[in-house]
């Protein structure tokens, strides 16, 4: 069955190969850019399965605009694509106030922006899938990305919430996890704040020199990642969480199992907070 897609940040990464596919397998597409000339170059190559949109998440009425132009132009959606994003990364104390500030307009607000001008047509129709594309750093957290792992835990929570408010009406929530991909996320998309203080240099500062040396070089696959994607929404009961590459999917298994043991370790703690039975 063909779907009718929209999809923020087309310009690069997962957004860009998640496009071209569904066009590639007849789907049609409506993809946001922040460039008017990149929204122009995708509509010519896509013909009529596809309009491209300029758009930035930050925008509250461009959002707005660009969400009523794809059902004009496509009909209707029925797959919304939450990619638009970024990573910033530095020590929790040093991160600029303003930079945080941006990362959570961009990676919190900028989603529920897209949440609230869709949500209306996906319930009217009573049908529709979300993704979220978050992070697993959005279940596990690291090092010199702490702004970063605190949108994603946010934009995680979102979804799940999401998920149980309109699973009744028949539209799905996916939140997807990818780990290391061979996307600009961690070169020219990034931010980063230097540690300045010693201190964290041999944590934050050698995580985040760590991320800077392999980019280019992740494991992950932004192609296979696509495919998965494209396949998802095809599922008649989806996820509501997709680890996405093999580090992501150890990772979540991982962090969900040290919380289990922990818990359970002081769970005598924790149950001893309530009043007497």
């Amino acid at each position: 069955m063909t779907k009718h897609w929209f999809i923020t940040g087309v310009s690069t990464g997962f957004g860009k190969h998640l496009a071209e596919l569904a066009l590639a397998k007849g789907d049609k597409v409506a993809a946001t850019f922040r460039q008017r000339a990149q929204a122009d170059e995708f509509t010519r190559k896509a013909g009529p399965n596809g309009i491209g949109l300029v758009a930035d998440v930050a925008d509250e009425a461009a959002v707005k605009q660009a969400v009523a132009a794809a059902i004009e132009a496509l009909g209707h959606l029925d797959v919304v694509v939450n990619n638009a994003g970024y990573g910033s990364m530095g020590p929790i104390e040093e991160v600029p106030d303003a930079e945080v500030q941006r990362q959570f307009d961009i990676n919190v607000f900028g989603p529920l922006r897209v949440l609230r001008a869709v949500l209306p047509h996906l319930r009217q129709r009573k049908s529709g899938h979300i993704l979220n594309i978050t992070s697993i750093g959005g279940l596990r957290a690291f090092p010199g990305v702490g702004i970063y792992n605190g949108s994603k835990f946010a934009l995680e929570g979102i979804g799940e919430s999401l998920a149980a408010q309109v699973g009744p009406l028949g539209i799905h929530v996916t939140n997807v996890e990818p780990s290391g991909f061979r996307t600009d996320w961690a070169g020219r998309s990034a931010t980063y704040t230097e540690p300045a203080i010693a201190d964290y240099r041999a944590t934050a500062g050698q995580n985040m020199a760590n991320i800077q040396s392999y980019s280019g070089q992740q494991p992950g696959d932004p192609e296979r990642a696509a495919q998965a994607m494209f396949d998802l929404v095809r599922l008649e009961n989806p996820p509501l969480h997709l680890p996405l590459g093999k580090a992501a999917v150890k990772g979540a298994l991982d962090k969900f199992t040290t919380i289990k043991a922990e818990i359970e370790q002081y769970a005598h703690i924790g149950n001893g907070a309530d009043f007497p039975s």
